[in-house]
């Protein structure tokens, strides 16, 4: 046993080449910034760790759920009536979740509405989630009443913030007549590089209000700071970027 542990340095460097390896053929791949080759040559294990967690895990999480939607899209139907049976075989939380979604994936927004709605008791009440994804089929149902009062109950939580249903909490309000009220929640999802389509719904909403001025800066920033995105961040945000292009274009 106690032979042994001189070795144990010697794996770690192998260790250390094998990940620098995936991580470079995979930045080189995804085309992502130089800078990161740089940071994993020269900082093999803390570089490979940073790129992994920031570039590499997002990516299969995300292909995660394309694929998963794929098949939804692909044969509705039948993802739907598999669910539906679980729900009737053990009506739990995870499965009336799991069918909610697949309804709203599909357009069937008053079943997901049902769902989500009775599924916010006992001990998840509170569910931050299921709120999320409520509020969201309330937008799309154009609900925006129901919308209000249910942010209510997650407006103090810390992720709430920068979420999608701050977003279509701050939209709602201006939808119903809540002007500085909507102003109010677009400037707390305002910042350099914060959020891109908080600040592009923004910079709409100065635009119903006669601020020409302001929304044209509003839209000029997102424009201006899409060079100094990653590759990643400039395609995550590619549509917001675009369309504030093609705003300024059509209005300026």
């Amino acid at each position: 046993m106690f032979r042994m542990l001189p070795m144990i340095p010697g794996y770690f460097y192998y260790i250390s080449l094998v990940l620098q390896a995936i991580c470079v053929i995979h930045c080189l791949r995804k085309r992502n910034e130089q800078k990161w080759i740089w940071l994993i040559v020269f900082l093999p294990f803390i570089g490979c760790i940073a790129y992994f967690f920031t570039e590499i895990v997002p990516g299969i999480r995300s292909s995660a759920k394309q694929a998963d939607l794929g098949s939804l899209l692909i044969n509705p139907s039948t993802r739907i009536r598999r669910l539906e049976e679980n729900l009737h075989f053990a009506n739990t939380f995870n499965n009336r979740i799991l069918l909610a979604n697949a309804y709203k994936a599909v357009g069937r927004m008053e079943e997901a509405i049902e769902l989500y709605s009775t599924s916010l008791t006992g001990a998840f009440s509170e569910n931050e989630y299921v709120i999320a994804l409520l509020i969201s089929a309330y937008f799309e149902t154009k609900q925006y009443p129901e919308l209000i009062q249910l942010a209510q109950k997650i407006y103090t939580s810390p992720q709430f913030a920068r979420s999608e249903a701050h977003l279509l909490y701050a939209r709602s309000l201006d939808i119903t007549g809540d002007k500085g009220g909507a102003e109010k929640e677009f400037k707390r999802m305002k910042g350099r590089f914060a959020d891109f389509e908080a600040r592009y719904q923004y910079g709409l909403f100065l635009q119903r209000e006669g601020r020409e001025k302001e929304a044209r800066e509003m839209l000029g920033d997102i424009v201006k700071e899409a060079s100094h995105l990653s590759s990643r961040e400039r395609r995550s945000n590619r549509t917001w970027i675009q369309k504030s292009k093609e705003e300024l274009n059509v209005r300026y």
